[in-house]
């Protein structure tokens, strides 16, 4: 009953901090977004107003559209995006289900959001959201392999050097990849840690890989059709998912804690620290990967989407796990 109530009170606990860290970061995002282009842009309490205004509205249900699968996808968006967070460990803390889930749950859960919104887009009964809806299917399979690469060459690394689990993500947490590899190897850390940075836009739908959105081509596209509480809801599935990359990201690659490197007699300004230095490796992540990227180039057409993530983002992922085997051999 103990165990229960704790991933109760836990799953509760994550789902508010995954909704006010993300709304927080999309709120900075825009601001730093703006402050480049030389605009005044947005105050940083403007996305709870976007989605206080969301939820006072009442849903509009097409006519054509499939009703149970239209108003179900995005309520599946939000409790798979807040699943994810259960499973990460975050600023030192355990995961509230770290026994029960690796790496590769995490990175199928993450597709759930997706395919979510591409099943609310076909059941709109929309042109727009339709072909919206097949960019993001397109979209899924061109990032996937950058994903998978970075997967496997941790799995790989962690069960060459005899770590048990080495598809949890609390071993890949004590066990930071950068002191676990030569330069040889240390150059592919690099190339994965850029595929990374370079899978993040397409999985948050962020420019320049918004082609399923596309507000100047599809008006919105997936989501052409959702108003109300529903688009509330993909609202803050987007926000927690901003939240989880970033943090799986320096998971990944930005394992440790400020107290590593300091000696904190008292434990709760060690804790206090930590999280502190995590926030600060989740804003500069978000700001790499999502404002610079968005702020410096401009939306990619769905065939360039592809061609990237499997010609170059993909080969240079490739690379980078082929670097980290060849390694281990030197």
């Amino acid at each position: 009953m103990s165990e229960l109530i704790r991933i109760i009170v836990g799953t509760i606990g994550l789902a508010v901090f995954g909704i006010a860290a993300g709304m927080l970061m999309q709120g900075v995002d825009r601001i730093l977004a703006a402050r480049m282009q030389s605009r005044i842009g947005p105050p940083l309490q403007q996305p709870w107003w976007d989605l206080l205004k969301l939820l006072s509205k009442n849903n509009v249900v097409p006519d054509n559209a499939i009703a149970w699968i239209f108003n179900g996808a995005p309520l599946v968006a939000f409790a798979s995006a807040v699943t994810v967070l259960l499973y990460l460990p975050m600023a030192g803390f355990a995961p509230v289900l770290g026994l029960h889930g690796d790496l590769i749950l995490v990175i199928y859960l993450l597709a759930v959001p997706a395919l979510a919104m591409m099943a609310g887009g076909f059941a709109s009964g929309s042109p727009y959201a339709t072909i919206g809806a097949q960019r993001e299917m397109v979209t899924m399979i061109a990032y996937e392999l950058p994903l998978a690469a970075t997967v496997i060459a941790f799995a790989w690394k962690l069960a060459n050097a005899g770590v048990a689990l080495p598809f949890a993500l609390t071993s890949i947490n004590a066990n930071p990849i950068w002191e676990m590899v030569g330069p040889v190897g240390g150059i592919g850390v690099a190339l994965l840690f850029m595929a990374m940075l370079a899978v993040t836009p397409a999985k948050l739908g962020k420019a320049p890989m918004d082609t399923p959105e596309a507000k100047s081509e599809l008006a919105d596209g997936l989501l052409v059709e959702y108003s109300g509480r529903n688009l509330a809801m993909y609202y803050l599935s987007l926000a927690v998912k901003m939240v989880i990359m970033s943090a799986l990201t320096v998971l990944l690659f930005i394992p440790w804690n400020i107290s590593d490197f300091m000696s904190c007699p008292c434990t709760i300004t060690a804790a206090a620290l930590d999280i502190v230095f995590f926030a600060v490796k989740v804003f500069f992540v978000m700001f790499i990967s999502v404002t610079l990227a968005r702020t410096a180039m401009a939306r990619f057409r769905i065939t360039q989407v592809f061609e990237l993530y499997w010609k170059y983002i993909g080969i240079m992922s490739l690379v980078g796990l082929a670097l980290i085997m060849l390694d281990a051999k030197i």
